[in-house]
């Protein structure tokens, strides 16, 4: 059970990245006209009813004025119905469907047809066309179902956001008008007291109203909404946490209160990390383990280490890897091409946002016979490391850029690096 876990978790991460990466390169498609089909099908849904409407909407195709639509939304029908008939029903959460002549580049165009089975089930039926491919029900599924209030708070300032998955999203600060403990002369230090108590128990009103409003206005706040962690000095966040100053639906979810040293936005972040034993078991708290660790064994002299393409891969073939980091910003795809004459063949890793185009890639010759290369296929790289990592027993890990050291992985190591089992020399 222990091993099944975390292999479920990678298996899950590679899920999500795969999904997103689709639904961007379905977002970069365009038609020429509103002849890209969207069809969404509920898990519910007969076939054979969506067939009957889609041969329906054919014979429709025929009021369409312009013949190249016309021509375009008729064949995309077509292609679908090609591709139902292997269906007797829908896959368990459904399917969506994206079918269109998209445009390349120029006056290129192609046909093309993708099937995609969502994460969570569908729960909508639709047929659409239109010059881009509808994703929002889609995109959706890629909100984070479980969403943590932050607040930080000392008697100067106080600052509240929310934690969603991986991200950390700052919202809004308050600034207090409280007195600092010196009084000034003509006043005495009993009345001093009082206005000071009653300017801090202000100060508490107005930030307990403003966080819980935020807090409550959370879409599906009863669902979603897994609780509240606070931050601050003592006794400042314990004064706040025990006077009643939060909604009651949110002060019963105050899950724990934690020493920060900063009460501004940058607190939040230093919150989260304070309350990792709360948070145990979040994707977030994983992988700043783990980004600890290989930042660790980068400083340390002779760690076990290597970041870059190059190095990361030449570690991974001799299976000297431990845990494989890969950013979730990582786009890039992995091209092989070979010598139509001879048993030359190359390699070579391209940019690959919004999908690579394998005709507008430069082929180089080969420098045996002097011959134009052939392209002979296209992997994704995120794909094909993780590939090497699986022969070698090497774990994965898919590592968010929403928090510093995720934006490190991908910004100064190139959204590749690797911890080793042991050291080499590449």
């Amino acid at each position: 059970m222990g091993e099944a876990e975390p292999q479920q978790e990678m298996d899950e991460a590679r899920r999500r990245y795969e999904f997103k990466k689709t639904l961007e390169k379905l977002e970069a498609k365009e038609g020429m006209g509103t002849e890209l089909i969207t069809l969404y099908i509920p898990p519910d849904k007969q076939i054979y009813d969506v067939t009957n409407q889609l041969k329906d909407e054919f014979g429709q195709c025929a009021n369409i004025k312009s013949k190249q639509t016309r021509t375009n939304v008729q064949s995309a029908i077509s292609s679908i119905l090609a591709r139902l008939k292997y269906y007797k029903r829908p896959p368990q959460h459904g399917m969506a469907v994206f079918c269109g002549t998209v445009l390349l580049g120029g006056d290129r165009t192609d046909l093309e047809c993708t099937i995609i089975e969502p994460p969570e089930p569908l729960n909508l039926y639709m047929y659409r066309c239109s010059s881009r491919f509808e994703l929002d029900p889609l995109r959706e599924m890629l909100t984070e179902k479980s969403v943590y209030g932050l607040l930080v708070i000392d008697r100067r300032e106080a600052y509240f956001g929310f934690l969603r998955g991986n991200r950390i999203e700052p919202v809004s600060g308050v600034t207090s008008t409280v007195p600092g403990k010196q009084r000034k002369g003509g006043q005495s230090s009993v009345r001093f007291q009082r206005l000071r108590l009653i300017a801090i128990n202000e100060f508490y009103k107005k930030v307990g109203e403003r966080a819980s409003g935020t807090f409550l206005a959370e879409k599906d706040f009863f669902e979603r909404f897994k609780g509240v962690l606070i931050g601050g000095p003592s006794p400042t966040k314990e004064e706040f946490a025990s006077g009643g100053f939060l909604h009651h639906e949110v002060q019963k979810r105050v899950i724990g209160l934690f020493d920060v040293a900063y009460t501004n936005e940058d607190g939040l972040a230093e919150l989260v990390d304070a309350a990792q034993d709360a948070l145990k078991g979040m994707d977030i708290v994983k992988e700043k383990a783990v980004m600890n660790r290989f930042l660790q064994e980068l400083v340390r002299e002779n760690g076990n280490a290597a970041y870059g393409e190059e190095s990361v891969r030449k570690n991974l073939e001799t299976g000297a890897v431990d845990t494989l980091l890969l950013s979730s910003h990582l786009r890039k795809s992995r091209i092989r091409m070979k010598c139509p004459n001879c048993t030359h063949h190359h390699e070579a890793t391209v940019t690959s946002e919004g999908g690579v185009d394998l005709k507008t890639i430069e082929i180089p010759f080969c420098p045996s016979c002097v011959t134009p290369m052939a392209i002979a296929g296209e992997t994704d790289i995120v794909e094909e490391l993780t590939q090497l990592a699986d022969q070698s027993g090497s774990k994965v890990m898919i590592i968010s850029d929403d928090f510093e050291e995720g934006a490190m992985l991908y910004n100064a190591f190139g959204g590749i690096a690797a911890i080793l089992r042991y050291r080499t020399g590449y």
